[in-house]
């Protein structure tokens, strides 16, 4: 007889919007405890969740599932690369880009089913400065809206829409020398962005043709562009069309080298960061083992836009 699986849920609390009280019931009624043993850990500082996901690893838990967001996911996942140790996800997080992209429901109770049904697949993941990201990362506007919504103290999808609006009034777009693959061009950009997964979160599409699993970064590279341009931006981004803008360039590469005047703000994995003038970014093919449904093949299913209101009007993001 086949022994069950152990599987570890490391529960953010701070992560997203809303209380995580009623997680660990609803973890007991819809775990399969025919697959499943499991045990419940909280994270209780920053960098908790990556101490606690190498211990797993190291007493031979067979998956370990991040409980919150994007950057929930990259800590546990940064202990999990290259171990015999699975990623699964519970998304909780203001964006869930990378549980989105693999389908994930955001509905608790369902996302619990999804791990009862998944089994591990090999994706890659990419590497900004050495640092893992699972995602996505960036330079450009995006950065700084990252940076302002992660210190404005509320989260959620109205505050980064409101953080986005304000930010815009200022920014100007700064002129960047990217390689990729030893290609060399120089670009004045609006966002530079590298995605792992199609997607920042909360279903807008910045890398319409992104994989998880073909050893690849896809990269997009918009143009700064007029205020008479963004309802037609905007609805590009949610519809996962924004590589048909004029604005936009899409480039797929394994190492991407990006030169700026000064160091500024970064982020990878909506989490914010400053870095030097130059940025080194690649992909690691095959790093991580990560719960997906059988026959998935590393691309996202874009959530069509009145999916998207409806799940706004009701509640469900």
């Amino acid at each position: 007889m086949k022994s069950k699986k152990s599987i570890l849920f490391l529960i953010n609390p701070k992560s997203g919007v809303g209380s995580k009280n009623r997680l660990p019931g609803i973890i007991e009624k819809y775990i399969d405890t025919g697959k499943y043993s499991y045990t419940i850990a909280y994270t209780q500082y920053a960098g908790h969740a990556c101490e606690l996901a190498a211990d797993a690893v190291k007493e031979g838990v067979d998956v370990v599932v991040a409980v919150g967001g994007d950057g929930t996911i990259n800590e546990v996942a940064r202990s999990l690369v290259h171990t015999n140790t699975a990623l699964g996800v519970v998304p909780c997080g203001s964006g869930n880009g990378f549980a989105r992209h693999l389908g994930i429901p955001i509905n608790l109770k369902k996302a619990i089913e999804f791990i009862n049904s998944a089994e591990p697949v090999v994706i890659d993941y990419g590497k900004l400065n050495g640092n893992p990201f699972f995602c996505a990362c960036g330079v450009g506007f995006d950065a700084l809206v990252s940076n302002d919504f992660a210190n404005g103290g509320r989260r959620g999808m109205l505050s980064y829409v409101q953080k986005t609006l304000v930010d815009w009034v200022t920014y100007k777009p700064e002129v960047y020398e990217v390689e990729l693959d030893s290609v060399k061009n120089v670009y004045k950009a609006f966002v530079i962005a590298c995605g792992n997964a199609s997607q920042y979160g909360n279903n807008a599409y910045i890398a319409p043709f992104a994989s998880m699993r073909d050893g690849m970064l896809s990269v997009s590279v918009l143009a700064p562009f007029t205020s008479l341009d963004v309802p037609k931006i905007v609805t590009q981004l949610f519809n996962n069309t924004l590589d048909r803008n004029s604005h936009m360039r899409t480039f797929a590469a394994r190492r991407i080298k990006i030169k700026r005047k000064a160091a500024g703000p970064v982020h990878y994995d909506g989490e914010p960061s400053v870095m030097d003038a130059e940025l080194n970014i690649e992909i690691v093919p095959d790093g991580l083992r990560v719960l997906a449904l059988p026959g998935w093949d590393g691309t996202c299913s874009p959530v069509p836009i009145y999916r998207q209101f409806y799940d706004i009007v009701a509640g469900a993001v």
